[in-house]
C-alpha cells in the first residue's frame, strides 16, 4: 500500500515559487532517489523551473554574492539532521551565490540556539536557514536578525514569526498518515505504544495533531502510555532505552503496534535482541528501517512496517528558498493554523513541499517503492530522501561530501 502520493502536484507548485505573486517582505509521482543512480540528482522533468533559477539566477542575478547563516541545533547523533545539514552545504556550494558562510551544528544544551540565531546575526549574514527547536522562543534574536535587514527561513518546523517562511511538508499529514496505515493494520483495535520526537518541537506538535486525527477515526485504538505519549527526544540511545524497559515491564507483550518519530532501526533491534515477536511499526523512510522492511539482511522475516517520507533535503531546500528571497524573486506563501503544545491555535505563513507519502512492506506496490528508494551508500540513520528533484540541484556525491562555502 502507497497513502499519501501527492508529491508531483507539490512539487509543481514548488516550482512555481518564482513566477507566482505574494512577495516575501522581509502537497503523485514519487520525488524519492533511486538507488540504481545515487549519484544523478536529476530535477524533474515537472518541475524545471526550480532546479534552473537555483543552480542558475540569469540576468544580473547571476553575479550576486550572499553570506548564508545556519543553525541545526539537537545536531548531534541525529542522522536526519546530519544529512540535512549536508544538503544545505551542498545547495549552497553548487548555487553559485553563496560566497560565505556559517554553519552551527551544535547540541542545544551546551549552545542554546537563540545565542546560535544571535551569532550568527552578529556575523553579517544575509539569510538565515534553520530548524527551529520552539515556534516562538527564538522570536528575540529574528527580531534582531529582521532589523538588520537579514531574511529568516525556517525549516522543517514553523515559527509563528510573520516575517518568516516556514518551508516543511506537512508534518501533520506526517503523523496522519503513518498512524492510519498503522491502526488499520490492526483492524481499529488493540493497544499502541505511541514514541515521539523532541516534546515542544513545532513538529512534533503537528505529528501529534496528526495522530489525534487518525486515533479520531479509530476509537478502538489505544495509545500507550497515553494519549500524549513518550518522548525520545529524536536521540536513538533515549529510544532503545525507552522500549527496552517497554519490553522488560511486559507491556510489551500486551501492544499489537508501536508508532515511532524517526526512532525505527533501534526499536526493531531492541525487539529482535529481546526474542520477541514483530508488531507492526511506523517509522520514517531512514536507510536502516527501509532495509529492515526489505529484509535485506535476511534477520528480519515477518516484520511489518512503513515507512513515511521527510526529506532531510528540506536543508538544501531551505538554502534554495533564501537565495529567492535575496534576488528578489516573489514567493507564493499558505497562511495555516496549527496548535502549538497548549493547544492554541497560531496561524503560520508557509511554502509547503509535497504531502508526505508512505511505503509499507504488506504491499506490493510498497515493496518495489521501498526498493526504489533503498540506497546502500547511506549512512544506516540518513534518510533515503537526500534530495527534493526540481528543487535541489547537487548530486549525491556533493551531499555526501559534506563540504560548503566557508569551510
Amino acid at each position: 500500500m502507497i497513502v499519501g502520493s501527492k508529491r508531483g502536484r507539490g512539487l509543481a507548485g514548488f516550482a512555481a515559487i518564482a513566477i507566482l505573486a505574494a512577495a516575501c517582505s522581509s502537497s503523485g509521482a514519487s520525488t524519492a532517489p533511486s538507488a540504481a543512480a545515487p549519484s544523478a540528482a536529476a530535477p524533474s522533468a515537472a518541475a524545471p523551473s526550480a532546479a534552473g533559477s537555483a543552480a542558475a539566477p540569469s540576468g544580473s542575478a547571476a553575479a550576486k554574492q550572499f553570506k548564508i547563516g545556519f543553525s541545526n541545533s539537537f545536531g548531534i547523533g541525529n542522522g536526519f539532521r546530519e544529512e540535512q545539514l549536508c544538503t544545505a552545504k551542498a545547495q549552497a556550494l553548487v548555487s553559485g551565490q553563496v560566497s560565505d558562510a556559517k554553519w552551527i551544528h551544535q547540541d542545544d544544551k551546551q549552545y542554546p540556539q537563540l545565542q546560535q540565531m544571535r551569532d550568527l546575526v552578529a556575523a553579517g549574514v544575509n539569510a538565515i536557514v534553520f530548524n527551529p527547536l520552539s515556534a516562538d522562543a527564538l522570536q528575540p534574536a529574528i527580531d534582531e536578525a529582521h532589523a538588520a535587514g537579514i531574511k529568516t527561513i525556517a525549516i522543517d518546523a514553523y515559527v509563528t514569526d510573520k516575517d518568516t517562511l516556514n518551508l516543511s511538508n506537512s508534518q501533520v499529514d506526517y503523523g496522519y498518515i503513518g498512524a492510519s496505515w498503522l491502526f488499520k493494520q490492526l483492524g481499529g483495535k488493540g493497544k499502541v505504544y505511541y514514541m515521539r520526537g523532541l516534546a515542544g518541537h513545532p513538529a512534533d506538535n503537528d505529528r501529534h495533531q496528526g495522530v489525534m486525527k487518525a486515533l479520531a477515526e479509530n476509537p478502538g485504538i489505544t495509545l500507550l502510555p497515553n494519549k500524549d505519549g513518550v518522548a525520545t527526544g529524536w536521540d536513538p540511545a533515549t529510544g532503545t532505552n525507552l522500549i527496552t524497559q517497554f519490553i522488560q515491564s511486559g507491556q510489551y507483550d500486551q501492544i499489537q503496534g508501536i508508532w515511532t518519530s524517526g526512532i525505527d532501526s533501534q526499536i526493531v533491534d531492541a525487539i529482535q535482541k529481546a526474542g520477541k515477536p514483530y508488531v507492526p511499526i511506523v517509522g520514517a523512510d531512514l536507510k536502516a528501517f527501509v532495509g529492515y522492511l526489505l529484509n535485506k539482511d535476511g534477520k528480519h522475516d515477518g516484520l511489518k512496517g512503513i515507512a513515511v517520507y521527510n526529506p532531510a533535503a528540506v536543508g538544501g531546500a531551505g538554502v534554495a528558498l533564501a537565495l529567492k528571497v535575496l534576488n528578489g524573486e516573489t514567493v507564493q506563501t499558505t497562511d495555516v493554523t496549527r496548535k502549538d503544545a497548549s493547544g492554541k491555535d497560531i496561524t503560520i505563513k508557509g511554502v509547503f513541499l509535497p504531502t508526505p507519502e508512505a511505503y509499507d512492506n504488506v504491499s506490493d506496490a510498497g515493496k518495489a517503492k521501498l526498493t526504489e528508494i533503498y540506497n546502500p551508500n547511506l549512512d544506516n540513520l540518513w534518510p533515503v530522501s537526500w534530495q527534493i528533484p526540481g528543487v535541489t540541484t547537487y548530486t549525491f556525491d556533493q551531499m555526501k561530501a559534506c563540504k560548503g562555502p566557508g569551510e
